[in-house]
């Protein structure tokens, strides 16, 4: 019999005395690891779960933290992808997130001639590859290319051909807790997909190797389930797994330890309140049967919310833990001996409380081009995000999205998780126990234990938080292709207004920049000093991850019943196309007219002057803070520091339209005619690892250079920063005469907005017009809470055509 301890519940208070080896100590070195580890999330919100190529793709962002959900303003960036079946980037943009909200919102155009596929629409921030492509959030997108039709029932991508008389499909087996024991009884979780990474249902059966069955299983859902048996010494076992089709496969067992510790959770609907951790041990030869005490800690997104002790007795040890006092979602039970831990296991409680979310729409039905109105109200106030699209065969076939399940269990486990939605939505035993089963299959955690008992706490982030503006990064190399640390980089972004920075290579030769309110493709030119460093190279680097990450199952062969609904949905497209109402719709964005060195100390506006047909002569009659000297290798300009009635000695920083000027014979040979404005800063100014006597800023008419003569060795290219935000469009027909209109309106969109406010209990009304589509429409609503409560509803409604 084992002994069974009651779980003693520290969510925040001080820690029991125990002693250093004690449950207590190991939860506060947690703690503690957890303070220096803030995790960073995104949840993605798309208008629809499936496309047809030529569509856009509407995105709305949510930032959390991923302890308590709650909106995190700790990005400002958020980079957004569209991997292809093989992983690379289809489309690729970078996200403005607003710092008070923590959201965000864009658009994507898939291309027309995108192929047939399941997508993989993968989002994350600088901050978040510290964590690695396992932690960003990726969601699959549908994709149907009305252009190729595919032949009824062909499927949509060709796997790589299997032997003759081979399987595709794959079946993998995890011992609960973490192994299996010799001798001991012990859970075995399995996970069988097919040939595309869909759960299959599967059967079987376990033999030892003298062929004598031990155990039976089945899969309950998305090809995954569980089973229990006790490994004999010395023993080996194969499962013989029966595949849809009557085919069979065998893969091999866990090996089981000689010794070790074998953890079995179990839910009882006897006692309905509690979990019962069972932790029994085989001692290695000669150790004592009863190893004294073994310590249970558990957590929730790194935050502990228990710790306990249990005494060996007949080699067994059993906590028993109140549900209730576990937060919602993913809860990791580590259990240690002393202060090594010797088995896990993931539990996961169903939100009982998420944000109450309600809505409906005004009426059941409406005719074509009439007025719509949607009625929401949430518990409290919350962010939110409306679609409403119609269920025509490709979007009805993919769940919709839920972003409660995803942030309390998919953002925690790696790799694809069919339907995430169900085991929030379903409370049954039949779920809880599909869940048990996800649990035993897709463990993960965001640490090592090492490290957190280590006390050094996790590694140098290699990747900062773009806490207020985005992070644009480059490399300098050598003649020779080393990296070249300690040279001086410029940047310059031409324009009305401009921008320039500059940095000092480091280790590596990285260099990087911050650049705030950097919004659509602008000219961009990266250099060295080519009167010092003429011969270095400069790069960039790109901010998106390559590659990483698991991929999601692919998309299943289209049954021969959508074929009519994908010819609609083909017209639907080419029509919006050829009868598009408007262009589309920007968005203003947060601008600074000012240049980056604030108010300048003198500002000449050339038009309000006499016109000289040089710099110099400009220079020499209009501006006495800047002294025109002319040495042996030509021009010079000197700053007059006025504050300190000093001349400064050396060359100031001379721009123009943002561009380093470091030849002043470059700006001398100009055309004044082309200079619309003059700035002086007439003192020392420090900007970055940089002092300079001084900045002389030129500004051309256009900000477009006028011509001047780039260095033939700098990195010149269109450069994309962030997306500039489209307003989504929709026509309204308030109006007899916009009824009448004889132009198609074929939408299956019909109303997509990323920024909903609601107040608490408080109704809310967004209004919009059906199209001349009829059939059956789907409202999704995802809502984020500040305390970090998340919540989502859906309800339909039917458009009828027209008598």
């Amino acid at each position: 019999m084992g002994l069974a301890a009651g779980l003693g519940l520290l969510p925040g208070g001080p820690a029991r005395a125990q002693g250093p080896q004690g449950p207590d100590s190991l939860a506060q070195q947690l703690r503690r690891y957890g303070r220096q580890a803030l995790a960073e999330e995104l949840f993605v919100h798309t208008d629809r779960p499936a496309y047809a190529a030529g569509e856009t793709a509407w995105l709305k962002v949510y930032a959390v933290d991923g302890t308590f959900h709650r909106p995190l303003a700790l990005s400002t960036v958020a980079y957004v992808e569209l991997l292809g079946p093989d992983r690379r980037p289809v489309l690729q943009a970078k996200l403005a997130l607003r710092e008070a909200q923590a959201q965000g919102q864009g658009a994507l155009a898939l291309p027309a001639g995108l192929p047939t596929g399941r997508y993989v629409l993968r989002a994350y921030t600088n901050w978040m590859k510290n964590a690695g492509p396992d932690f960003y959030f990726q969601a699959p997108i549908s994709v149907v290319n009305t252009w190729q039709p595919l032949a009824a029932g062909a499927p949509t991508a060709a796997p790589a051909p299997a032997p003759a008389g081979a399987s595709t499909a794959d079946v993998q087996f995890f011992a609960e807790g973490g192994q299996l024991v010799q001798g001991l009884p012990g859970g075995v979780g399995f996970k069988a997909t097919d040939g595309q990474g869909r759960g299959v249902a599967v059967a079987g059966t376990v033999a030892d190797g003298r062929g004598a069955p031990v155990a039976t299983f089945q899969s309950l859902r998305a090809g995954m389930g569980s089973f229990r048996f006790t490994p004999a010494p010395g023993a080996t076992y194969t499962a013989t797994v029966r595949l849809p089709g009557g085919q069979t496969i065998t893969r091999a067992l866990p090996a089981a330890a000689p010794a070790g510790y074998a953890l079995l959770l179990n839910d009882d609907a006897a006692d309905a309140g509690f979990l019962r951790l069972a932790v029994r041990a085989r001692p290695a030869p000669g150790a004592p049967a009863d190893a004294g005490a073994l310590h249970l800690v558990a957590h929730t997104g790194q935050q502990v919310t228990a710790v306990a002790t249990a005494a060996l007795a007949g080699g067994e040890a059993v906590f028993r833990v109140e549900k209730r006092q576990l937060r919602e979602g993913i809860t990791h039970f580590t259990v240690f001996s002393g202060r090594r831990p010797v088995a896990e296991r993931l539990y996961f409680r169903r939100p009982a409380h998420p944000l109450a979310v309600q809505g409906r729409t005004a009426a059941a039905s409406y005719g074509p081009r009439a007025a719509a109105a949607v009625q929401l109200q949430a518990g409290r106030a919350a962010a939110a995000s409306v679609a409403v699209y119609r269920l025509d065969s490709l979007a009805a076939a993919a769940p919709a999205q839920d972003i409660t399940a995803y942030l309390l269990l998919a953002a925690d486990l790696p790799g694809y998780v069919e339907d995430a939605g169900y085991y929030c939505r379903d409370s049954s035993a039949t779920a809880q126990q599909a869940a048990d089963n996800l649990m035993l299959t897709q463990g993960w955690r965001r640490f090592r234990w090492d490290d957190v008992l280590a006390g050094a706490g996790p590694p140098p982030a290699a990747f900062p938080p773009e806490a207020t503006g985005y992070l644009l990064q480059g490399r300098i190399s050598r003649p020779d292709g080393g990296p070249a640390p300690g040279v001086a980089a410029y940047l310059s972004l031409p324009g009305r207004p401009f921008w320039f920075d500059n940095a000092l290579s480091q280790a590596g030769g990285r260099i990087q920049f911050e650049v705030p309110n950097f919004y659509g493709v602008r000219k961009l030119v990266l250099q060295t000093n080519p009167l010092r460093d003429s011969l270095y190279r400069v790069e960039l680097l790109s901010p998106f991850t390559a590659g990483g990450g698991a991929p999601v199952p692919g998309l299943p062969p289209l049954p021969a019943r959508w074929a009519p609904g994908l010819a609609e949905r083909h017209l639907q497209g080419q029509v919006q196309q050829a009868f598009a109402a408007a262009a589309p719709r920007f968005r203003p964005v947060p601008g600074d007219t000012v240049a980056f060195y604030g108010r300048p100390n003198e500002h000449y506006r050339l038009d309000d002057y006499t016109r000289f047909p040089t710099v110099e002569e400009v220079m020499r009659e209009y501006v006495p803070g800047v002294l025109v000297r002319k040495r042996k290798d030509g021009f010079h300009f000197l700053v007059v520091d006025r504050p300190n009635h000093a001349v400064l000695r050396e060359n100031p920083l001379t721009l123009l339209d943002g561009l380093p000027v470091f030849d002043i014979n470059q700006i001398m040979a100009f055309d004044p005619l082309k200079i619309k404005g003059l700035d002086v800063m007439a003192s020392r100014y420090f900007l970055g690892p940089a002092v300079y006597d001084g900045v002389v800023s030129y500004t051309t008419y256009q900000g477009d250079l006028g011509g001047f003569p780039l260095n033939p060795r700098a990195l010149i290219e269109e450069y994309e920063g962030l997306q500039v935000p489209r307003e989504f469009y929709a026509p309204r027909y308030d109006t007899e005469a916009q009824q009448r209109s004889r132009l198609p309106d074929l939408r299956n969109l019909l109303y997509w907005n990323p920024d909903v406010r609601l107040a608490a209990q408080q109704p809310q009304e967004l209004a919009f017009f059906t199209s001349d589509q009829a059939g059956r429409y789907l409202v999704v609503v995802q809502a984020l809470a500040p305390g970090g409560q998340s919540g989502s509803t859906s309800f339909t409604f039917e458009v009828k055509p027209a008598l």
